[in-house]
């Protein structure tokens, strides 16, 4: 029966637009624009929190092994590290497009145990191979669907509009969750995650209520599917009954001029729009084919009454949410893959200090300068043994701010289960990261610069531990070389007692050769041009003479070439 007009295929229809659905529905690109934050909370929260029943298998959650360990996302702040590391620009990207999944909360989820972490690598695997990947967009694109039909279903005023809309939703959900289970059930998956969600669809799917939902939706699209009806018009009024296979007296007139065409004939009939909402005229016809067939719509009034807010499932509703922080990043690495960047799984300890990666990159620069058709300069890094704090000093504009954010946004990433911008990577389980990096003065505190920078820095190391990881960003340049290298000694020796991981970007290079727990990397520039900055980090001794001398001999100010010139 078309003229219900569902938000899915029918039958032959009366010509004009009251229906109780339609093939379009909000989300398409006429009304994308117009959609507000406010809407796609209504859609999320038609399905947020569904009747919970009991599980049929052992499946918690796809990001959590134990959820019970985790605050909900609602309530995760985003870390304070993430402004200094500019990893708030690397997560706005992540989520745009998703806000409907609410997904920063567990972008800012740090995970604390190393079990988890692979929990969460398995299933990034196995959602490298294209068909699963494909199929759980495709999955996620039919729940977007069902949501959006729950969501007009409510917004509408006719009753049988709404019970129309609501039996399209729920048989867009049983039939995305039927193909998934089925596809899942064929193994190929190797995460415990996706084989418990795998084990938990078969389940649900073979449970008599999943059974008896699916075949009372399939019982009332058939029976939906044979209402055949007629309008007839009556001076200002309409009568409506069954169709009895009355002539279709337009194809007949079709035939009949057929021998006249002469190309294309343009188009001349009238143009309907398409409103979702029905008029009283059209309610009243729907109101006639109701009465004409009443044990079908008593039976689709009667689910509607008996199935609203009880379905869909929340574990169900929950993959759905969550898988979404895996595609999303999954996504954000092939932009960056595209320009031959390359990430990798780190080994991640939360007793082993040692760190080290491979071509690392700044993973909120990339994204910037891959947009642009660019490539970010990757940079090395080793701590082993004893070894604890890199200092990195060089010239100014040089990379080593870039580095440190380099540093802390590797481990950040570790911490939440993700691959990290580098190869051969292996980074610790931190308790904390702590930053500290240069900021405009403010006014309103009736601090000067180097006390502002004296409290922030006396309150981190108040808070660290030995799980700590420390990021220092160019600390006491405010005052003069003398008193910033004596209070920089001050903290450092502080940070090497903690026995904490730190890099220190500073332009005092004695800090470098405090002790055992010290590495120097220092900034390079070209040696044939040193105006020209390579952003290439290196491990090597700090003289704090390189860069001026590599000046120098560019414009021959150097000992040996003055004394050639004026000839001594």
């Amino acid at each position: 029966m078309d003229q219900i007009r569902r938000p899915h295929e029918g039958v032959r229809s009366a010509q004009g637009r009251g229906a109780i659905g339609e093939t379009k529905y909000p989300g398409t690109a006429a009304s994308a624009a117009k959609r507000t934050e406010a809407t796609r909370r209504e859609e999320l929260e038609a399905v947020k929190a569904p009747a919970e029943r009991p599980a049929p298998s052992a499946f918690q959650s796809i990001l959590f092994q134990n959820p019970e360990k985790y605050p909900a996302a609602e309530t995760a702040g985003e870390p304070d590290c993430f402004g200094d590391l500019n990893l708030d620009q690397t997560m706005a990207s992540l989520t745009s497009g998703r806000d409907e999944y609410e997904l920063l909360g567990y972008f800012h989820t740090s995970l604390t145990d190393v079990d988890d972490i692979a929990y969460r690598h398995e299933i990034m695997r196995d959602l490298e191979g294209p068909a699963l990947a494909s199929r759980i967009r495709s999955f996620a694109e039919s729940m977007a669907a069902m949501r959006k039909h729950l969501v007009q279903a409510q917004k509408l005023h006719y009753r049988l509009q709404q019970e129309s809309w609501f039996l399209t939703a729920v048989d867009t959900y049983c039939g995305c969750v039927a193909e998934l289970s089925e596809f899942l059930s064929q193994g190929g998956v190797k995460s415990r995650g996706m084989q418990a969600f795998a084990a938990f669809l078969v389940d649900y799917v073979a449970s008599p209520r999943f059974q008896e939902l699916r075949n009372k939706v399939r019982t009332l699209n058939d029976d939906l599917a044979t209402v055949h009806y007629c309008v007839f018009l009556v001076g200002d009024g309409f009568r409506v009954h069954r169709y009895r296979d009355e002539t279709d007296y337009s194809a007949e007139v079709e035939e009949a001029f057929a021998k006249f065409r002469q190309g294309n004939a343009k188009d001349y009939r009238s143009k309907l729009n398409d409103w979702i909402e029905m008029n009283h005229v059209e309610e009243k016809i729907l109101e006639f084919v109701s009465q004409l067939w009443p044990e079908i719509f008593g039976r689709l009034a009667q689910f509607f009454q008996s199935e609203w807010g009880v379905f869909p499932d929340g574990k169900i509703v929950t993959f759905d949410r969550q898988v979404q922080f895996y595609l999303a990043y999954a996504e954000h690495m092939r932009r960056m893959e595209k320009v031959g960047l390359s990430f990798s799984y780190p080994v991640v300890s939360a007793k082993d200090k040692s760190v080290r990666a491979m071509d690392a990159f700044d993973i909120a620069l990339a994204a910037k300068l891959a947009a642009d058709g660019g490539r970010v300069v990757s940079n090395d890094f080793e701590l082993s043994g004893k070894e604890r704090i890199l200092v990195v000093s060089g010239p100014n504009q040089g990379g080593k701010t870039t580095f440190s954010r380099t540093f802390g946004q590797m481990h950040c990433l570790a911490s939440l289960g993700l691959p990290v911008p580098g190869r051969e990577t292996r980074l610790f389980l931190f308790g904390t990261i702590f930053t500290h990096f240069e900021r405009e003065e403010d006014i309103t505190n009736l601090r000067g610069k180097l006390q502002d920078d004296l409290v922030r820095v006396h309150e981190i190391l108040s808070r660290a531990t030995p799980r700590s990881i420390v990021i220092m960003n160019e600390i006491f340049t405010s005052t003069t070389l003398q008193d910033a290298t004596f209070l920089s000694e001050k903290v450092m020796d502080r940070i090497m007692k903690l026995d904490l991981i730190c890099v220190w970007v500073t332009f005092i290079h004695e800090l470098s050769r405090l002790g055992e727990k010290t590495v120097s990397m220092v900034s390079t520039v070209d040696p044939a041009n040193p105006d020209k900055r390579t952003y290439k980090v290196v491990r090597k001794e700090a003289s704090g003479r390189s860069y001026a001398m590599s000046i120098a001999e560019k414009y021959g100010l150097t000992e040996e070439r003055l004394k050639e010139r004026i000839g001594k």
